[in-house]
């Protein structure tokens, strides 16, 4: 059975800017970013990829014409070969009426309530009606999916299902949390033999949404929303939260069931709604380090709190032992280490693709799964957890094609497998920057080894090089390092985790080491760690290894192959023009060492 998966809208951003308000800084906050395809074949993911990779439009929302394009042709199939078409999206008739009546009842003003009424109808005939999302396919594709093929999964079940099948499925407990699905922000639940329970009572509405708040936050903080909360993140570790926190002693407010609400309901499409009420709390917004640094640890306390709260019915409500965290606030991983910690839960997994960017592999997944011809016992016979390295790869004969066109701007040295690693450990003993290109694009929102910067954590200073010269970021933006995985418990204290594989947990950094790693740990002590082993990513587990016997320094810094503002590079040539474009001091590509003209070639 052959299974595509697709998410993005292909005038979503157009209808958003021109009707509600989404634009300029606010230009990501709409629903169908991260737009991505993904295809199963015989429950086997053999190809995902996000759209921004291929048409280099930071979280993009169109359509994903390259990205169906690229996984129908890396497996060698064409959409009459494809059994299911799934999307992660199931707006029905039935939410758009419960969407409506909960705009008539909101305490918006008249004016306010009856533009958003007309402007939610449209948004449903023109975009997200079953009708308008097979429409927008085919004028994309070119191709009408056959009605009986098509798939229309609920968002928040994508996103569990999602987490279910790349930690391997096994039967577990889910959170899922995130701005909101089509009417929802959060719910809990579990998966048995393939199959998903909802609790009903878990269910929390868009109007209580937490990663709408913290995007408000993010946006009164004078950041992006729906794009920079990390950075909020970032700032929390510079102070403790205020004791009292306002945010949880009068905004937020628990309830039976895991559930909790709002003081103050968020209004629909209005990220300033709350603006007045964070200054009551925290006083006139002022752009310094203290004050955004107060208001990020109090808006993080919060998080933890509601999480936990949630946490804590979803153990009385099964009995599983394993925690599935997904959607957009699962990326905070600052909550992820204590939210596990807390729980009795044996283990928490947060996936490589929790927020939009894996929905299509759950959407995929779940269409599979609940296909009247796929037995359950038939499904959980594929049972390893999936690598996130499922995107393009680009052999030698492409990478020296992109070479050519950059004949003269370059030195490059064509070196042997063994010679890869050991000369780029030993550039990476002195101050260097290095961008690592090497085998499938990563999914999902960080690098993880294979579209990656490094750099050597044992200079104080490297993280300042890095931001300033390298990715034109804010100061006080951490980075992350690279450990092996049976080193990892020894550096870092990691509590009951024994890896992390995918940057979604943060741990305090031990005292022995944290001289030893300066570059890669935050000011509150912690490390947002990648653990690494053999089998996941040889080559970059080779060259960790060599690293640290020429030098006793047990990690790398890893931070994504880009600048702020543009996606993650896919292409050699994307690699390229990033590598001319800033002060990356050496460029692996494959097998190709590559310098700058003007510099010495690398002998080391």
């Amino acid at each position: 059975m052959i299974v595509l998966g697709c998410n993005g809208f292909t005038r979503v951003s157009e209808f958003f800017s021109e009707r509600l308000g989404s634009t300029g800084v606010n230009k990501h906050y709409l629903l169908g970013h991260d737009a991505a395809a993904a295809l199963l074949i015989d429950g086997r993911l053999v190809a995902a990829v996000e759209e921004e990779r291929l048409n280099r439009e930071k979280k993009t929302t169109d359509f994903p014409t390259h990205a169906v394009d690229w996984c129908l042709g890396e497996a060698g199939v064409t959409f009459d070969d494809v059994d299911l078409f799934a999307f992660p999206w199931d707006w029905s008739t039935r939410i758009l009426d419960e969407t409506l009546d909960g705009i008539r009842a909101s305490s918006a003003p008249e004016a306010a309530r009856t533009r958003l009424l007309g402007d939610m109808a449209d948004l449903f005939d023109q975009i997200v009606s079953h009708e308008a999302i097979l429409a927008d396919f085919e004028a994309r594709t070119g191709h009408r999916p056959d009605p009986a093929k098509v798939r229309f999964v609920p968002h928040h079940l994508a996103h569990a299902t999602t987490g279910y099948y790349l930690a391997g499925m096994q039967d577990s407990a889910f959170l899922v949390s995130d701005g909101r699905a089509e009417r929802f922000s959060t719910l809990m639940g579990e998966i048995r033999g393939g199959r998903i329970t909802v609790f009903d009572e878990t269910v929390t509405g868009a109007e209580y949404s937490m990663g709408t708040l913290f995007s408000t936050i993010t946006r009164f903080l004078g950041f992006v929303p729906n794009n920079d909360e990390y950075k909020v993140m970032g700032l929390a570790g510079y102070t403790d939260a205020p004791t009292p926190n306002p945010f949880v002693d009068h905004l937020l407010r628990l309830h039976d069931g895991g559930r909790y609400t709002f003081a103050k309901p968020l209004r629909a499409n209005d990220l300033h709604s709350h603006d007045a009420l964070f200054e009551e709390y925290f006083g006139p917004f002022e752009d310094t380090l203290a004050y955004t640094a107060r208001v990020a640890a109090a808006a993080q306390q919060m998080l933890n709190v509601a999480t936990a709260h949630q946490v804590r019915h979803l153990e009385g409500r099964t009995d599983l032992d394993r925690l599935l965290f997904e959607g957009g606030v699962a990326l905070n991983c600052l909550n992820n280490t204590p939210l596990f910690e807390g729980s009795r839960f044996e283990d928490m997994q947060v996936s490589f693709g929790a927020s939009d960017t894996g929905i299509t592999i759950g959407a995929a997944a779940h269409a599979w799964l609940d296909h009247a011809g796929t037995e359950p016992a038939e499904a959980l016979a594929a049972p390893a957890p999936v690598s996130p390295y499922l995107g393009p790869a680009y052999e030698e004969a492409a990478i020296e094609e992109a070479l050519e066109g950059f004949t003269g701007r370059v030195v490059v040295s064509r070196l042997d497998e063994d010679e890869v690693v050991e000369r780029v450990a030993k550039l990476l003993t002195d101050k260097v920057v290095i961008g690592w290109f090497d085998g499938r694009v990563e999914h999902g929102p960080r690098a993880l080894g294979h579209r990656s910067i490094l750099a050597n954590p044992g200079f104080a200073d490297i993280k300042d090089i890095i931001n300033t010269r390298v990715k034109h970021r804010e100061p006080f933006r951490p980075f992350a390092p690279l450990v092996l995985e049976e080193q990892a418990p020894k550096i870092f204290d990691m509590g009951r985790k024994t890896s992390s594989p995918y940057m979604t947990f943060v741990f305090p950094v031990r005292d022995a080491y944290r001289d030893r790693i300066p570059g890669a740990v935050h000011v509150d002590g912690t490390s947002r760690i990648q653990t690494l082993t053999d089998e996941g990513t040889p080559r970059l587990t080779a060259l960790l290894r060599r690293f640290t016997e020429l030098t006793d320094t047990p990690c790398l810094i890893n931070t994504s192959f880009n600048v702020a503002g543009e996606p993650i590079v896919c292409t050699p040539t994307d690699a390229l023009n990033c590598f001319l474009g800033t002060e990356i001091d050496y460029l692996v590509l494959g097998n190709h060492l590559v310098a700058k003209s003007g510099t010495a070639e690398p002998t080391r």
